[in-house]
């Protein structure tokens, strides 16, 4: 275990918070409190609630005096080194990525520059003003357009090349956005588990199926999207998936797990396999990925739990 001198036995599972992913985070934090305490944990769940009550959340946290922390929060203010930082502050272990990796990761644009200096293959994309995407294409369609600091398909656009103009933007989309090039073909994603001798590592490749672009409701709604697990694609695609993923994991400085999300064009072999982001707190709802690739390599999702919590720290 890092971190921990002994088993930890009484967890805090921080879910909901003040993002544009509260319901999500909710629907993730309930099935790993349940099971946590099927894993034999004493569970107490946190909802920091819709108020960025960062002092508040400080008092109850040190009146409960947990072992561990559950980070079950999903977006802004959970998994972009804002709560990581407070957790650090109050000397509380917790699960995934520390407050370098997390904010790193949840700036897309700064998270390419770093794998880019990894050798690793991203989506070109530049950061424009809300009001000049509005009003002119600032790139060759197809392109796509999202906030640069939102996770789950929050704010996306895609803009094909029979569009008759620029996007009209909503007025929830910040005043500077990234507009980035459309990566065509297969979406491929890979969940790593740590990247230390004996850790899990990288876990299987997924493909995943939609009738259209893979948005907030196909992530998350039932039959949403289909997932063929493990992937059905070359050798070669499969074995560079791993590697990708375990190098983009590195690369960030991401502990625990991460999810590392690719296109494939099949028609450009090797050379059409790109990385579109990577994920420090994937989604851990019935219908999320990471949960489904542990379980096709024979982890419960109840070990998973228990593997994040045993690898909490609060020094990394």
């Amino acid at each position: 275990m890092a971190g921990l001198s002994s088993l930890p036995s009484r967890v805090v599972v921080l879910m909901g918070g003040p993002s544009a992913e509260r319901e999500v985070s909710l629907s993730t934090g309930k099935g790993c409190a349940e099971a946590l305490r099927e894993e034999g944990f004493d569970v107490i769940e946190v909802d920091p609630g819709v108020t960025h009550a960062g002092a508040e959340l400080c008092a109850q946290l040190s009146e409960i005096a947990p072992d561990v922390v559950f980070n079950a929060l999903h977006g802004r203010w959970g998994e972009d080194g804002c709560v990581q930082g407070l957790l650090e502050w109050l000397r509380l272990p917790y699960t995934h990525s520390g407050v370098l990796a997390s904010s790193l990761a949840m700036d897309k644009t700064r998270a390419k520059v770093a794998l880019k200096a990894h050798g690793l293959p991203v989506v070109d994309s530049v950061i424009a003003k809300k009001e000049d995407v509005c009003a002119a294409h600032v790139m060759a369609a197809p392109y796509v357009v999202k906030p640069n600091n939102e996770g789950s398909s929050v704010g996306v656009y895609l803009v094909n090349e029979a569009a008759n103009g620029p996007p009209q933007l909503s007025d929830e989309m910040p005043d500077e956005v990234m507009v980035e090039t459309f990566a065509p073909g297969r979406e491929l994603t890979v969940s790593v588990l740590g990247n230390r001798p004996g850790d899990p590592g990288a876990l299987t490749v997924t493909d995943i199926l939609t009738d259209g672009w893979y948005d907030y409701d196909a992530k998350y709604k039932p039959g949403g999207s289909r997932h063929v697990v493990p992937a059905e694609i070359p050798s070669e695609i499969w074995d560079a998936c791993m590697e990708m993923a375990l190098r983009a994991h590195t690369a960030l400085g991401c502990r625990g797990v991460s999810r590392t999300d690719f296109r494939w064009d099949e028609a450009r072999g090797l050379d059409g396999l790109i990385i579109l982001e990577v994920n420090t707190q994937p989604g851990m709802t019935p219908t999320s990925l990471t949960p489904e690739q542990a379980q096709a390599t024979g982890m419960s999702f109840g070990a998973l739990c228990r593997w994040l919590v045993e690898d909490a720290s609060c020094d990394r």
